[in-house]
């Protein structure tokens, strides 16, 4: 059975965001997911995030980690911090990137941030927009590139959150459907 650990960015990912309603779906057709509401999500801090993620990574022993926006440099930082041989994930979603060098008071201390040698997941998937105004598309098909990730771009859908529409994500909520891991698929609305 999948464990899927979801990470949310700078400020959270409430409900109406897709996360949490990912988090909701797929605990709703019995899979086991963790949706943890990182420390001080609107001022935030690197150390205190990373130790926050490995104790995750030790205590739930996720297979599938989904990330949004800040929490993909948080994975960056915590694969960087890693010395290991294996895999640790099978599958890895990294959506909305920030920029590695991007330049925001709140959240400095995780910039600018490294690119790891590994990612440490089996597959690789990125999800952005044409227009996300915290990373050019230049700077996320070089990431894809170089962890031989799948791209996935969505034309003008800003920074890929409840803000811009995301609320159902039908193709994330497909990425996790297909799986037979995760039962029947109910519908959990009534």
């Amino acid at each position: 059975m999948n464990r899927v650990l979801i990470l949310h960015g700078w400020g959270g990912s409430d409900y109406p965001h897709w996360q949490a309603k990912l988090a909701g779906k797929i605990a709703c057709n019995y899979g086991t997911v963790s949706f943890p509401l990182l420390k001080n999500p609107h001022f935030p801090h690197k150390n205190s995030w990373l130790k926050q993620l490995k104790d995750l990574m030790e205590s739930f022993k996720p297979n599938i980690v989904v990330c949004h926006s800040l929490a993909n440099t948080l994975w960056f930082w915590y694969a960087d911090s890693l010395d290991l041989k294996a895999d640790l994930i099978d599958k890895l979603y990294l959506v909305a990137i920030p920029s590695l060098n991007t330049k925001e008071n709140t959240i400095g201390s995780f910039f600018p941030a490294p690119k790891p040698k590994r990612l440490f997941a089996k597959e690789v998937t990125i999800a952005a927009s044409s227009n996300d105004k915290w990373c050019t598309l230049d700077e996320v098909e070089e990431l894809a590139k170089i962890y031989g990730a799948k791209l996935k771009i969505l034309q003008n859908a800003g920074h890929i959150n409840a803000e811009s529409g995301f609320g159902d994500w039908e193709w994330m909520e497909r990425e996790f459907e297909i799986n037979p891991n995760f039962g029947l698929k109910r519908d959990c609305n009534g």
